[in-house]
């Protein structure tokens, strides 16, 4: 129920989030599904700091000898010097909340290019045509993936499907469990269709279409606003 991207390119590849701690089993299956290796990941980008999107960015950094990429509004989570909040969004994501499953600490890393703000950073070195640029709103780092080809991925900028997204509805645009700031969620979702993009990868559910992405976005500028440092735990 959580989804990693590999972008393939004439040099190599760019894996778009790390998943859970362990899943480098899974990354090396669909590398070798492709006949590539570890050494064919060429660049590492991780979306944010969740577990579930950062767990094994350091594993796979030392097996493939990849940089990883990140945004430094999340760095303090990446190397675990302090816990994270977590700004509910249903029922759903306050009992899971409760488990303490998302919270349970990672190897730390420190990305190897930190993006700051207003910063992007241009895939064509690895072989890609697009880039990487700061998205913020589910986490302050939240950074998503543009294609020139009109495909995004965008971590957990928005979700689908069922609970974690990995069952019915996964067609449809929904709040991810936990995000700190719906409107600049919304703002960033208008600018990435602005911008191109006609199908969105996310971390949980989907792909999604840009129509279905703007009618989210609209939802979104209805919720009241968040006071600052309000709602998360």
């Amino acid at each position: 129920m959580v989804n990693c991207h590999l972008l393939l390119g004439p040099q190599g590849c760019v894996l778009v989030d790390a998943g859970l701690p362990g899943s480098q089993a899974k990354v090396h299956r669909v590398l070798r599904r492709h006949g590539l290796d570890y050494a064919d990941i060429k660049l590492i980008v991780i979306t944010h700091a969740h577990i579930d999107h950062a767990g094994s960015a350091r594993k796979l950094r030392e097996l493939s000898g990849a940089p990883i990429v990140a945004h430094a509004g999340d760095l303090d989570y990446y190397e675990q010097r302090k816990p994270m909040t977590f700004c509910t969004t249903d029922w759903f994501s306050r009992q899971f909340l409760r488990t303490g499953v998302i919270r349970r600490p990672y190897a730390p890393f420190t990305p190897d290019v930190l993006l700051q703000d207003g910063e992007s950073l241009d895939l064509r070195p690895y072989g890609l045509a697009g880039r990487v640029q700061h998205t913020p709103g589910h986490t302050a780092g939240s950074i998503s993936v543009q294609m020139a080809g009109g495909e995004a991925m965008v971590g957990d900028l928005l979700a689908s499907g069922v609970m974690l997204g990995g069952l019915l509805r996964t067609g449809r645009a929904k709040r991810p469990p936990f995000e700190d700031d719906p409107h600049q969620v919304a703002d960033e979702l208008q600018r990435l269709v602005d911008a191109g993009m006609q199908r969105f990868y996310i971390g949980h559910g989907g792909p999604l279409p840009a129509k279905e992405v703007l009618r989210h976005a609209q939802v979104l500028r209805t919720l009241a606003r968040r006071h600052p440092g309000g709602c998360c735990d």
